[in-house]
């Protein structure tokens, strides 16, 4: 078993994870910053749980359009470009004094070419590591957007109190600009994983390929619809706690990265496996606490206990790896990462508006109630897809693999071809 230490022994994962955290800490204090500066201004749930996790919404748009450059394009002059992107966009978001629709509307236009740069991180991250080495690569990566939550949380909470919103929202540019410099000299110049146009045709392509597989599918859902309905209380800390709600999301960080840290370090692939049948339920059962009106810090431990839950995903996302050709792989884990943020996006505006015409409390506690009913509707066709003697490994499973790349062989430009050097 591969160990923390052996990866980040790796110069290019290290680098690409330093980039990936500082864009995490950005992104994550510019959202607090911003939901409470809405919910200060409006008064209203519904706004400051759009303006936080509205922008997952755009990934829909990513995911429909240019998602094939996670194959189809050079990845460090992607993420290189994203970063410049993102630095600009916050730093406009410090200097300028903006109405909260303005304020919305330019985190919908980032995130929608951030969704594209999920499928170049993560395809790319298959090709910086072994094979046998991806879901602990997976689970660091997972432990920076962890880490970077707890800090960017807690920070962007005791500033607030502090200091104007302005502050930190400079401080947000500051860390997504540190990132250039880390992506643009710390990752290899590597070539696209295949040779063809990008474009909303080669997007598609890829994406039916994905959909059309029956086996996808009950993943896809589950890697959406559990988490998305927890990420839709998560939406509600804010008019639930006010300036305390950064305890509430570094609680939720914590969690998740331990969560995170025993699943992918020291359970087996068929302990991942185990194990993903019951976090799901585990993500739910502590959020139902907010039924009652108990301490924040006590409702902090219930946020931390659940959200080790979410670490159900990486088994999840093991099997559509093992699932998936190559040549498709950063643009089917882009896909699966747009799908399932739009859904966050979505449930979050939905537990808004429901919050709005009762309270925060009975919202979230009904939207845990629906996390805990979809896992178990969706429990017999996941332990199907799930279930050892069809993973990749076996003689099924390398035929899944192999219809899947057929497939995508099938539907190709002729003059396409696959390209598998490296360059620079």
């Amino acid at each position: 078993m591969s160990t923390y230490r052996e990866i980040f022994a790796n110069r290019e994962f290290r680098n690409l994870w330093i980039g990936s955290a500082l864009g995490n800490a950005s992104s994550t204090m510019t959202s607090l910053t911003l939901a409470i500066m809405v919910d200060a201004a409006t008064g209203s749930a519904l706004l400051a749980a759009t303006i936080m996790f509205g922008p997952s919404l755009a990934q829909v748009l990513g995911v429909s359009t240019l998602m094939s450059a996670a194959d189809t394009a050079r990845p460090r002059q992607v993420l290189t470009a994203l970063a410049i992107l993102s630095t600009v966009a916050v730093g406009a978001q410090a200097a300028l004094e903006l109405g909260a629709g303005f304020r919305l509307l330019l985190a919908l236009a980032v995130a929608y070419g951030l969704s594209i740069g999920s499928g170049v991180r993560w395809g790319l991250l298959s090709e910086v590591v072994h094979e046998d080495q991806f879901v602990l690569g997976r689970s660091a990566m997972n432990l920076s957007v962890g880490a970077m939550q707890i800090a960017g949380f807690g920070i962007a909470g005791i500033l607030l109190q502090a200091v104007g919103p302005s502050t930190v929202l400079w401080l947000a540019t500051g860390c997504s600009a540190l990132a250039v410099p880390v992506i643009r000299f710390g990752l290899g110049d590597r070539a696209p994983r295949r040779i063809a146009r990008t474009g909303l045709r080669e997007t598609w392509r890829g994406n039916r390929t994905l959909l059309a597989q029956t086996r996808t599918r009950p993943l896809l859902l589950a890697l959406t619809l559990p988490n998305g309905l927890i990420v839709g209380c998560e939406a509600l800390f804010v008019p639930y706690a006010g300036s305390r709600a950064g305890w509430l999301l570094a609680a939720g960080a914590a969690g998740m990265m331990t969560g995170d840290l025993v699943v992918g370090r020291f359970l087996t692939r068929h302990g991942r496996r185990v194990a993903g049948r019951w976090l799901r339920f585990l993500l739910a059962v502590p959020f139902l606490g907010f039924a009652f009106d108990l301490p924040i810090a006590v409702l902090s431990v219930l946020v931390a206990l659940g959200s080790a839950g979410y670490s159900a995903s990486l088994a999840q996302q093991e099997v559509l790896v093992d699932l998936t050709p190559a040549e498709l792989r950063g643009q089917v884990l882009g896909l699966e990462s747009a799908l399932r943020m739009t859904t966050f996006g979505i449930v979050a505006i939905l537990a808004g508006a429901l919050a709005d015409l009762t309270s925060a409390a009975p919202a979230m506690t009904a939207l845990a109630t629906a996390s805990l009913l979809v896992s178990a509707i969706i429990s017999r066709p996941l332990s199907r897809v799930m279930n050892p003697e069809v993973w990749i490994g076996s003689p099924h499973g390398r035929g899944r693999a192999a219809e899947g790349l057929q497939t995508v062989r099938a539907t190709r430009d002729p003059d396409q071809r696959r390209s598998t050097g490296e360059g620079g």
